[in-house]
């Protein structure tokens, strides 16, 4: 198993969780596990078109998906995935 790390913002679409335990081979996989588990998670985390939102990142173990093999990147047991949004703004 591996387990996905849900940030603050979504947990409300979650059951409140923090993290939600999956069985999968790859990124893409426990992801689509993720959103059948918890569907209401699927507009915040993915594009009309079946794509990543922009602002949505993800990490296994720390590593951003978009060096390794985005969706495909395959998991092991224990691997963590970790959703981040991404947050701008700031002032002067």
């Amino acid at each position: 198993m591996s387990k996905i790390h849900i940030p603050t913002p979504l947990r409300q679409y979650a059951g409140k969780q923090s993290a939600v335990d999956v069985s999968a081979a790859t990124v893409g996989e426990a992801m689509n596990e993720l959103v059948s588990q918890h569907p209401e998670l699927r507009r915040h985390l993915y594009t009309e078109e079946g794509k990543l939102r922009a602002f949505v990142n993800l990490y296994l173990n720390d590593e951003d998906i978009r060096y390794l093999q985005k969706d495909a990147t395959a998991l092991k047991e224990g691997d963590n995935i970790s959703i981040v949004p991404s947050i701008a703004g700031g002032a002067c």
